[in-house]
């Protein structure tokens, strides 16, 4: 329930403030008065189509304005609270909007509960809160999708329980079926270029590339075999050098062996130098050992002419691979590893075999689910077309006639169901789609005879109606009277009205008008609380300062108390 209302510096409206009550509540004043700018601000306010509107509601002058609600918590709102993690500390839900005007630039902010929240959470706030049918609203019955979405929302929970299988299932279904088309198109491709890819198969098979390094080992060992004669030249000067000595000279062996045996006299003589003595040994052990590797690595050498060329035609062979396909050795080795996943006997053909089975399951399952939702859709139109009649009859629709036609349509995210309201007013006119033949008065009508069918699917939602009554007659405004009383019974519900009849019927009455001070005009909306102020404003309605006027607006009060 909407519990109040705050603005500041809104359109005409520099400062007000409102409670409301459960019941029906009506709206009524001259037009222009401002009557619908207290629903547009609960429009702007909840995320709806006038959103993007605040410069346009922004009083002249002011560079910053504000709206907030308040309302009364209902089980769904605290369950919406607890699944975003925001605090609820009382029986209330406080919502708010501000907007500031700087540098030419007009920027808002929501709140809730003091708490800022982005515009996806306001949007899914407001299908909890209010329920707005705006002027002009009736255009929306000719939209695609909007009576399906209608008749879902009427369904409620036997619908809604079946449609979100179905959307999950549509969307598997679209993976399933991108992923396939994706296989498609690679085997397509491939089968394309089968041939040139057979053959470059071959020519990295014949390559024998196994090593992404290779081309680095061939290049030192070619060094080494190029440089043979070199190699072992330098051998022999260091083994000259260690164990043979040069130009007379005693070798480097000879000298360490000589020392060493110095050092065994010298230790003998002082007991301290054992331990220099044991670390020569240890140098000329280890220089032995140094002068047996170089002999090893010289004799290893060899100069073969047939070897190195071998070897430096294969590392040709590898640089002109790589030119040729712009790759380096270990992007061949990758790219001949996935040749061979692909061109193997079922590599791609089982894939797309697999994601094809795969898509044939998925596709199965969606009809499913669609089905068992067109089967729900059909059991809830049953219900529609009945309840609307029911209520559409007693507004001068005595010989109404209304179907909900689905009809199977190509399958999408909402189901593979085309729903539409056919509507015939007149004897002997056949059904045809509401939207091409109504007039604008049963347009209303209809609208308002919905929306009291939908309440049932949204028992916590409060119902605002702009001007629903417009273009109705006395005895039809009525009907519409007694269809929003037994509404507002079960919900809370507001109505922007003209109309004398709809405006009696009402448990609390506002009015909303003009006065100009100081040259600027403002809105002022009054709760009108005694009978007498009521039935001035009803006479107003009705059409002046008549005396049977005010004997007309005094009946209908009388009327409503007994």
């Amino acid at each position: 329930m909407l519990t109040g209302l705050r603005l500041e510096n809104i359109a005409l409206i520099e400062r007000l403030e409102l409670d409301f009550q459960g019941g029906l509540t009506v709206l009524t004043g001259e037009t222009g008065a401002g009557k619908s700018i207290l629903l547009d601000a609960l429009d702007v306010l909840l995320g709806g189509a006038q959103a993007g509107g605040g410069a346009r509601l922004l009083r002249q002058g002011c560079s910053q304005a504000r709206i907030e609600a308040g309302f009364a918590l209902s089980p769904p709102l605290r369950a919406w609270l607890a699944q975003q993690e925001l605090e609820s500390d009382d029986d209330e839900l406080l919502l708010s909007r501000e907007w500031r005007l700087g540098d030419g630039r007009l920027s808002s902010r929501h709140r809730l509960n003091g708490v800022a929240v982005n515009r996806g959470q306001i949007q899914e706030l407001r299908p909890l809160l209010l329920d707005l049918t705006m002027q002009g609203q009736t255009h929306q019955l000719a939209r695609p999708g909007e009576q399906r979405r209608w008749l879902d929302r009427f369904g409620g929970e036997s619908v809604q329980c079946r449609l979100a299988p179905a959307v999950e299932a549509w969307r598997a279904w679209v993976r399933a079926r991108d992923a396939l088309d994706r296989a498609t198109a690679r085997w397509q491709e491939l089968e394309h270029e089968r041939q040139r890819q057979e053959q470059l198969l071959a020519d990295l098979e014949t390559a024998a590339l196994d090593d992404p390094l290779e081309r680095l080992h061939l290049q030192q060992e070619q060094d080494r075999l190029s440089h043979g004669v070199r190699l072992q030249e330098g051998v022999m000067t260091l083994l000259g050098r260690l164990q043979e000595g040069a130009e007379a000279a005693p070798s480097v062996l000879d000298h360490l062996a000589a020392c060493d045996q110095e050092l065994q006299l010298m230790s003998g003589l002082d007991g301290s130098l054992e331990p220099l003595r044991e670390r020569l040994a240890g140098v000329l052990a280890e220089l032995q050992d140094l002068t047996r590797a170089f002999d090893r690595y010289g004799g290893g050498l060899e100069s073969d002419p047939e070897s190195l060329d071998q070897l430096q035609q294969r590392i040709a062979d590898l640089r002109a691979l790589e030119r040729r396909h712009g790759l380096e050795l270990a992007e061949l080795i990758a790219l001949r590893d996935r040749l061979r996943e692909q061109l193997a006997p079922g590599g791609a053909a089982a894939e797309l075999e697999q994601l094809a089975s795969e898509e044939a399951g998925a596709r199965g399952r969606r009809d499913q689910a669609q089905a068992a939702l067109s089967a729900a859709r059909t059991t809830a139109a049953a219900a529609l077309q009945e309840q609307l009649m029911e209520a559409l009859r007693p507004m001068a629709l005595a010989h109404v006639r209304f179907a909900v036609a689905i009809e199977p349509c190509e399958p999408g995210e909402q189901g593979a169901d085309v729903v539409r309201f056919l509507f015939s007013a007149n004897p002997g006119q056949p059904l045809a789609p509401l939207a091409e033949v109504a007039s604008g008065g049963e347009m209303s009508r209809f609208l308002l005879a919905l929306k009291t069918c939908l309440a049932a699917a949204d028992p916590d939602v409060t119902l605002l109606f702009d001007e629903i009554d417009a273009g109705v007659s006395g005895r039809v405004s009525g009907a519409m009277a007694a269809l929003l009383q037994r509404l507002a019974r079960r919900r809370q519900v507001f109505c922007v009205t003209h109309q004398p009849l709809v405006a009696a019927a009402a448990d609390h009455h506002f009015k909303v008008s003009k006065a100009v001070e100081g040259g600027i005009t403002h809105t002022r909306v009054s709760h009108l609380r005694d009978t007498r102020a009521r039935q001035a404003e009803l006479a107003e309605l009705a059409g002046g300062d008549a005396a049977a006027v005010h004997t007309y607006a005094a009946s209908l009060l009388e009327r409503q108390t007994v």
